[in-house]
């Protein structure tokens, strides 16, 4: 999620068809919106004799997309109608499963990412469920040892710069988060709200574990010192303020995966991406997303079904080019795009799902307080 890497760029496809691990899903604590959006997939023709397609509900965050092919070969093997239901953000649908759990709006929920995880399992919101593609994902993804949800995918959310920039005014980039306290990076930086912004808490939470909870916050104080700009989502960091689209602001926190998707999805060809992602120690935070099976549930088998399709190959291949994470299972490939842009990185942070549950109250209020007021 990891979330997550986290969608996020390039990244805005997913976030406007989509937010963001990020997933990747910004905005962690909106109201409930009454009016979810509902997509339904066009139904499984029926022959003479053939049994009524089953109907099953997948509750997800706006950040999710799949290739139309491959979800209809999933339909049409499985006699399986699928139907989206667009919850908003991640904290939105979090929200939104927890208010309905004993009346479930859903039958699957996919897009829950490891800093909303411990909620969700502290409410008891999903059915254990023992997928058979288990096997094909590494343990370190598989942060539920009870398996009531499973890993999906993952995404980086790291330091990003504008390349050409730093060509041009002879410095050099900056390494660790600490370079980013010094006086030749003044006035560079841009961040997201962690109120507010999915990759935004991502990068509080690596702050936390890097300098702890009795320095974060001096940490911060120093970047407020150095001048560093507050916005509340992703898109207004890379569409506005970076560098990179004619804003002022070369350093901005991003995911992984932007880099190659300036290759990919680039107005005019280009060879080489514009930017570029810090992975020094210590410079990322791992978003891991999970699907689960909604305690609740009439249709059981098929949401196991579903389940299993999303960890299969066929799904996983298709994760990178739809929503901009990257696939658990181990026998998925990636685009070679990926491979040559995207090294990665010496050490990707994560947290205890239980202390993020625990303490992201306090550490949201806290910063608010110290840092924006």
């Amino acid at each position: 999620m990891f979330k997550k890497m986290i969608l996020p760029m390039i990244f805005t496809i997913s976030i406007v068809l989509l937010v963001s691990c990020t997933g990747v899903q910004d905005d962690l604590t909106p109201p409930i919106d009454e009016t979810e959006e509902i997509i339904e997939a066009s139904p499984t023709s029926m022959g003479p004799g053939e049994e009524e397609p089953t109907q099953l509900t997948v509750m997800t965050h706006d950040s999710f997309a799949v290739s139309e092919d491959v979800l209809q070969a999933f339909e049409e093997r499985t006699n399986i109608n699928v139907e989206i239901l667009f919850s908003g953000d991640t904290g939105s649908m979090v929200n939104q499963a927890i208010i309905s759990k004993n009346n479930p709006l859903a039958d699957v929920m996919y897009g829950i990412d490891n800093t909303f995880l411990g909620r969700a399992l502290e409410e008891d919101i999903f059915m254990e469920y023992q997928s058979p593609m288990l096997e094909s994902i590494p343990d370190h993804f598989k942060l539920d040892p009870t398996n009531h949800v499973i890993p999906v995918d993952y995404g980086d959310v790291c330091l990003n710069y504008d390349i050409a920039y730093f060509e041009a005014n002879n410095l050099d980039p900056v390494t660790s988060l600490d370079d980013l306290l010094e006086e030749s990076y003044s006035d560079m930086l841009v961040v997201q709200n962690p109120a507010t912004s999915s990759p935004g808490l991502a990068f509080l939470l690596l702050t936390i574990n890097n300098y702890g909870e009795d320095g974060y916050l001096d940490y911060w104080r120093g970047l407020n010192e150095n001048g560093m700009l507050v916005v509340n989502d992703w898109e207004t960091t890379y569409y506005t303020e970076f560098t990179t689209y004619g804003g002022t602001r070369p350093i901005i926190v991003s995911y992984g995966s932007s880099p190659p998707f300036e290759v990919l999805f680039a107005e005019e060809p280009i060879d080489e991406p514009t930017t570029a992602a810090v992975f020094g120690k210590n410079t990322c935070f791992r978003q891991i997303e999970f699907v689960g099976i909604l305690d609740g549930t009439d249709q059981v088998e098929a949401a196991q079904e579903f389940i299993d399709f999303m960890l299969s190959v066929e799904f996983q291949e298709d994760i990178p080019g739809q929503m901009f994470v990257f696939p658990v299972n181990e026998n998925a490939q990636v685009d070679e795009i990926f491979q040559d842009y995207l090294p990665s990185p010496e050490v990707s942070v994560t947290m205890d799902p239980a202390s993020i549950n625990e303490n992201r109250g306090t550490w949201l209020e806290t910063w608010t307080e110290e840092i924006l007021r």
